[in-house]
């Protein structure tokens, strides 16, 4: 069924059942950063095209032991990651050297799937067959609202973090590009900061969600893996090799040697992605155009935007909420 003209695009179509509908009803409800409304459901606020994924892959998701799943919030890397993810554990399969690798064909996030986005948005019951294993999934959902097959078994989470200031400043402008695509009027900085703030944020409060995949990434090292999405700029190479121990997937000398690991940083640049046909071309499935994907992709940016008295606002909760974590943020 082709969408026409007119219809909206489907990650902002409300395809919900009648119980989903009035479940939504009883949540609290705030002003959307894309859509016109989010709503808190399990301590976290996001759209209600999101919630009924979320609800759908709780009831439903089967975790496999050997399945990894990247976690962000949104904004934090997530494009970045899932590229070096898919290029790190598919290297038997798609020798990074191939001329036809997936990731020059397609956008990374339709080779590693959302589950609540993709898998289980709009009522959908996915099919894993056509799945190689190591599954390589991806999800926004905070710790506490995973599957619980997702915390029962060996299931491995990488979870992405990056500094609130640019977090929020991709979020800001991200949200505005899709609302400019459809004809929307854009949200002022003011506004959306103040919400930011009261933790009125996709898949928000930012710190809630950090700080829980930061304990348990203490407390279960061998399950949760902690990266920051400014190590990895400041020393690629050895994060990646952090990554692939962790995923018992390391490199081989031989692999140092051929040049296997700078060839992954290469094809996963953000440089390299940005450029490519199916990024500045390419539209994903729920109707977003690949190139919103790719702004700026830097540590710092936040500079350009945050006045004084936003900086100290934010630096006043962060102190707050991450006292006594041992969690400190790069932001330059």
């Amino acid at each position: 069924m082709t969408t026409s003209q007119n219809s909206p695009p489907k990650y902002l179509q409300e395809d919900l059942s009648e119980e989903c509908k009035k479940f939504l009803s009883t949540l609290p409800k705030e002003k959307g950063w894309m859509e016109s409304t989010i709503y808190n459901y399990q301590g976290f606020w996001s759209s209600s095209r999101a919630i009924q994924g979320v609800i759908a892959c709780q009831q439903q998701f089967q975790a496999q032991d050997s399945d990894i799943i990247l976690v962000t919030s949104p904004k934090s890397g997530t494009v970045w990651l899932k590229s070096l993810l898919f290029a790190l554990v598919n290297r038997n399969n798609h020798p990074i050297f191939e001329k036809d690798h997936p990731l020059l064909l397609k956008n990374p996030h339709d080779l590693v799937l959302f589950l609540e986005l993709d898998l289980y948005a709009d009522g959908q019951v996915p099919d894993f067959s056509s799945f190689t294993s190591p599954r390589l999934l991806a999800t926004h959902v905070p710790f506490a609202s995973l599957p619980k097959s997702v915390k029962n078994s060996r299931t491995k989470l990488v979870y992405l973090c990056r500094n609130p200031r640019d977090t929020f400043i991709s979020m800001w402008n991200f949200a505005n590009n899709l609302r400019l695509d459809n004809h929307k009027d854009i949200n002022s900085i003011e506004e959306m900061f103040d919400h930011f703030c009261k933790g009125v944020s996709l898949y928000g409060p930012f710190w809630n969600q950090v700080l829980d995949y930061w304990k348990e990434s203490i407390e279960n090292p061998d399950k949760v893996f902690f990266l920051m999405y400014e190590e990895i700029k400041k020393q690629p190479k050895i994060q990646l090799k952090r990554l692939a121990e962790f995923l018992e997937c390391p490199f081989s000398i031989e692999e140092e040697n051929c040049g296997v690991v700078d060839e992954i940083l290469r094809m996963c640049s953000f440089e390299n992605l940005r450029n490519l046909e199916v990024n500045t071309h390419g539209k994903m499935s729920a109707g977003v155009a690949n190139k919103n994907f790719f702004r700026r992709g830097k540590v710092g940016d936040w500079k350009n935007y945050f006045t004084v008295e936003m900086n100290d606002k934010l630096n006043h909760i962060i102190e707050q909420k991450f006292q006594g974590s041992g969690l400190k943020f790069s932001y330059i």
